[in-house]
């Protein structure tokens, strides 16, 4: 059985649904003829879930159904694809249906691999093991928080990339802020565990971090990565990434940011890099090698962080440029790199973090955004949830 269609968007997240809004409202006679190719039962606005896990926010309201998100005059296959055919402008599905397109927006994600360390997967969930980064922990990480009276609580950054750069230490910040409140904060250690040799990636806001870590007496180990987890000792164990050094630190409350990569099936196809990711243009965001294929996203391997944020900005650009590949027309759209991370430093304090490919700062508030800030926190809180439902899902920004 085959199907075709002139748009084929697989991926039915933010960038997906997001893509799918602004062809359809940019060209109307793009009606019935995308299909949005997604197995998945619920649509998440994952930034909300640092604060579920803060117990700010609930998970109820991270979510919403995707036939509630999928744009109307868009078509929802619900399935997934089990391998791409570039060269033949097909891709298969995992009932063996086979999907053909004249234009392809490849945008599935990423996916998160949490038995790449040894005893997470047995341990997440129980035995003070908890995650910000799915929906079936998020909220143990609130009631770590909430039941705490003493000793360490690890937060731990992967040695690979991940779903925004910030978050792992977003919840450490809050974490630390609710057991200075609940004085409790002098009978516990805050440690971060983290590969990689610096706080942020852009010099500004390293520099203000590095000042808040100082302030609060968060222990900060670089270049650490966690290997495995004890659960019934609760020992979790780190390795250093340069010298193979290993050592084992005890805990009460263990916060892994699991590692991440590439989707198999993008990994095995022809649309791949040599590390799995969909190899497009940095700036047009079109394949290297498949003119009629765009890519956006987690699931790309555009060099910035993998923020919601960024598809706020790529999602023009694709839309734009695909519309141009349509129409024969010179490709005039280029992305360059904007990325945003709204770091949480506290309960009503946030640093907005904006920069681009060349790790640049780049603003849009009239203001020192390096600075916590209240007035953020609430942008965060409050208005960008609203934004994203009502605004950017709709294709209206």
């Amino acid at each position: 059985m085959t199907k075709h269609y002139q748009i084929v968007i697989v991926g039915g997240g933010t960038a997906g649904i997001t893509v799918a809004a602004r062809l359809l409202k940019k060209n109307e006679n793009l009606k019935g003829k995308i299909a949005i190719i997604d197995p998945a039962e619920y649509h998440y606005y994952q930034p909300l879930w640092t604060l579920v896990g803060a117990g700010v926010s609930d998970l109820k309201s991270s979510r919403k159904s995707m036939a509630h998100v999928i744009p109307k005059g868009a078509q929802w296959i619900k399935n997934a694809v089990s391998s791409f055919q570039p060269d033949h402008n097909s891709l298969t599905l995992e009932d063996d249906t086979e999907v053909s397109y004249a234009y392809l927006v490849v945008a599935p994600g990423l996916q998160i691999n949490w038995s790449s360390i040894k005893g997470l997967k047995e341990n997440i969930g129980k035995n003070g093991v908890c995650s910000n980064y799915s929906p079936d922990y998020v909220n143990e990480t609130w009631r770590q928080i909430a039941h705490l009276k003493q000793g360490n609580a690890i937060f731990t950054y992967p040695n690979t990339p991940v779903k925004c750069g910030g978050a792992p230490m977003k919840i450490m910040y809050l974490a630390e802020d609710y057991f200075r409140k609940h004085d409790i904060r002098s009978s516990v250690n805050v440690i971060y565990e983290t590969p990689k040799d610096a706080l942020f990636d852009v010099e500004k806001y390293k520099t203000e971090l590095e000042k808040i870590v100082e302030e609060r007496d968060i222990i900060v180990n670089f270049k650490y990565n966690l290997v495995e987890i004890d659960g019934d000792k609760k020992v979790a164990s780190f390795e250093h990434i340069d010298t193979g050094e290993r050592k084992t630190i005890d805990y009460e409350m263990l916060h892994v940011t699991p590692p991440m990569g590439p989707l198999d099936v993008i990994k095995e196809s022809a649309l791949s890099d040599n590390d799995g990711w969909v190899d497009i243009d940095p700036t047009t965001l079109q394949h290297k090698n498949y003119s009629n294929v765009f890519s956006l996203g987690d699931a790309s391997n555009a060099p910035t962080s993998k923020t919601g944020a960024a598809i706020r900005k790529q999602a023009p650009i694709v839309v734009n440029n695909l519309l141009q590949v349509i129409n024969s027309e010179m490709l005039t759209h280029h992305y360059d790199g904007y990325t945003s991370c709204p770091i949480v430093t506290g309960y009503n304090k946030l640093i907005l973090a904006e920069f681009d490919y060349n790790k640049k700062p780049k603003e849009t508030m009239p203001f020192n955004q390096a600075k916590e800030r209240r007035s953020m926190y609430v942008f965060k809180k409050d208005l960008l949830p609203k934004m994203y439902w009502h605004g950017m899902l709709k294709g209206r920004m």
